[in-house]
């Protein structure tokens, strides 16, 4: 049984993965509903996610099948790739170099996108707007299946990791419904900065075990990890701010 260094850590990047990815997906659901109404949003995004739900029956279970060995280093080696995407992403935004993401301008772009389609395409209105909250979800979703699995897979994390996603789901779909409007104020570059830094440490950490690294302090290796890369993470920043500002000078 994994303790508790793993699993508030599989928790956690569970959590704050999954907040960022069901954010944007209901930037988009929410416009479809503005355009639409919310039955074809609902509907939409409920088979969407009964789609996910039939992705997990069907593969989770080939899952434990994979020996535990080529498990940790596949799984491993993916995590590490997704994380530095994110972390990369995130570092460049925190230094200035691209441009923070605006779900506010998201929300924007995506109603005049499904308004212009509604037009050309009158009869076809209520079931177009429902595919474009079914893809949201469906692609926002598999992200997260993916997060889920690869941060529990080989651990026993499987449920810890989907309470994390679960929670997010519930506090995205809760605030949603109160304010009725696009989650701006969330900060997403900072919440991408902290999975992107967990997803490289679980990387890093599931790779070596695959391949037969004894970590000193064992499970506990992970928040060293995780804190070696936010160190790093944060130099980049700093690293990254000032070469940008250099030739402005």
């Amino acid at each position: 049984m994994s303790n508790w260094s793993t699993i508030a850590p599989a928790i956690t990047a569970a959590f704050l993965a999954s907040l960022v990815e069901v954010v944007e997906a209901f930037t988009i659901v929410l416009a479809v509903a503005t355009v639409r109404g919310w039955r074809p949003a609902i509907a939409g995004a409920a088979s969407g996610l009964v789609l996910l739900a039939l992705i997990v029956l069907v593969f989770g279970p080939a899952i434990d099948r994979i020996p535990i060995g080529v498990l940790q280093v596949s799984i491993g080696v993916l995590l590490l790739l997704f994380g530095m995407r994110w972390l990369r992403k995130a570092v460049l935004r925190a230094a200035g170099v691209i441009p923070l993401h605006d779900e506010e301008a998201a929300y924007r772009a995506e109603t005049t996108e499904l308004q212009d389609t509604v037009r050309r395409h009158h009869a076809r209105a209520d079931w177009l707007a429902g595919l474009a909250a079914f893809k949201a979800v469906v692609v926002e979703g598999i992200e997260v299946v993916f997060i889920v699995i690869a941060v529990g897979a080989g651990r026993g994390l499987i449920v810890p990791a989907s309470l994390g996603a679960a929670a997010a789901a519930a506090l995205v779909l809760l605030i949603g419904a109160l304010v009725h409007r696009p989650l701006a104020r969330v900060p997403e570059n900072a919440l991408k900065f902290g999975v992107g830094v967990m997803l490289s440490a679980f990387g890093v950490f599931w790779t070596g075990e695959g391949l037969g690294v004894n970590w000193p302090g064992e499970d506990l290796m992970v928040l060293g990890l995780v804190a070696a890369f936010l160190l790093l993470g944060l130099a980049l920043v700093a690293v990254v701010r000032d070469r940008s500002v250099e030739p402005a000078r």
